[in-house]
């Protein structure tokens, strides 16, 4: 009896000592959120929890769309990519008949564009050498990854560059927003979209089939792809809009430049908008984007909080890479109405068109980007 309780009491303490440090983390936020409820609204303060959820499960799971993306090409391993085809089909199965039948929730529609074009492969590649997309970027900044946590304000920077620049970008031409809720329904859009995730799939297995042992599931992926399917369907409805990372970006530099008496809003396109320019005017706290985003970070706060975070030291060339890789990201974001979770996530999964353009121009991008990290020295040789 003695003997099991002393091999006990360590694994106890084991376990109770992550619990002790995410406490204060857990404590912050909660009183966070009820700042948010008592001074600013409650909506406001549920979408925080709900970012908070979403960093959560990013960081937990470590679901990483742009690391999913990498072993596949690399690795022959397809379970990041089945784990985001199956956020993709759960979100969508919940979101587009919410669309249907509350014509109050929108869409995240985005014009087929050159702007798209450019901005999707753009992004695809600088996202390998960034090691994160808009999300990533978010999550790997709360777990402490010193090269992310320096990006995420290039990163905003960028974005804000994208909206000074983006009315040029579609002159060049674009045409209409294509939804397929609006166009199909629920039922029809719903199944174009089932389709169009099992040739993604029928890809992804043509190309591991020669790989020896090839495991397609994964409980870490699985659990990531329920756990944000749910919370970005809550954004959703809370919000009325899909789940969005870029705009709260480039809102937070437009801030920025604004205060520093740097810019103009009234002379740019973009801003000048009365939705953008109502919202450049009022609290950050009250941006829908902006408040998730918050949550990502506080979410991914608390992970890192209990965890271990590595990471291998970069030299000063792979440093400035690497950041000028995050400037353009966010650029390129912009022009392509999202990352892979405003324009891949969110368009998908609310029936837009250009969604479905974005993957196969951004996964282009990746192939490239993918040769850069390893003529850089990202990757091991």
């Amino acid at each position: 009896m003695r003997a099991d309780a002393a091999l006990a009491r360590p694994v106890a303490q084991r376990a109770a000592g992550p619990a002790r440090k995410r406490l204060p983390i857990a404590l912050l936020a909660a009183a966070f959120a009820a700042y948010l409820a008592w001074s600013v609204s409650v909506r406001q303060a549920a979408l925080f929890v709900v970012g908070a959820g979403l960093g959560v499960a990013l960081a937990g799971a470590r679901f990483g769309f742009t690391t999913g993306w990498r072993t596949l090409v690399v690795a022959r391993d397809p379970r990041g990519v089945v784990g985001q085809v199956v956020l993709l089909a759960l979100a969508s199965a919940a979101s587009m008949p919410l669309l249907a039948h509350f014509p109050e929730l929108a869409a995240a529609l985005g014009p087929p564009s050159v702007s798209l074009v450019v901005g999707a492969f753009v992004f695809g590649l600088t996202m390998q050498i960034a090691d994160g997309c808009g999300s990533g970027t978010l999550y790997k900044a709360g777990l402490g990854v010193p090269l992310n946590a320096a990006i995420l304000p290039l990163f905003a920077l960028g974005s804000f560059a994208g909206t000074l620049h983006l009315d040029r970008w579609l002159a060049l031409g674009a045409l209409e927003p294509v939804g397929l809720v609006d166009r199909f329904g629920a039922g029809g859009a719903l199944a174009v979209t089932f389709a169009g995730l099992a040739l993604a799939l029928a890809a992804a297995w043509a190309w591991t089939r020669r790989a020896p042992r090839v495991a397609w599931l994964d409980r870490r992926w699985m659990a990531g792809a329920v756990a944000l399917a749910v919370f970005a369907t809550l954004n959703l409805v809370i919000a009325g809009q899909p789940w969005g990372v870029v705009y709260g970006f480039g809102l937070w530099g437009a801030k920025v430049a604004t205060a520093a008496g740097a810019f103009d809003p009234a002379a740019s396109w973009f801003w000048s908008q009365p939705g953008n320019a109502a919202i450049l005017q009022q609290s950050v706290l009250l941006d829908v984007t902006s408040i998730t985003n918050v949550g990502i970070l506080a979410g991914a706060l608390w992970i890192a909080a209990g965890s271990a975070t590595s990471g291998r030291g970069l030299t000063g060339a792979q440093w400035a890479i690497g950041l000028a890789a995050g400037f353009l990201m966010g650029y390129s974001s912009r022009l392509a109405f999202g990352c892979n979770v405003g324009a891949m996530v969110s368009g998908i999964t609310t029936g837009s068109l250009h969604g479905w353009l974005w993957v196969p121009l951004a996964f282009a991008g990746t192939v490239v980007g993918l040769r850069v990290r390893r003529r850089f020295g990202f990757d091991p040789r």
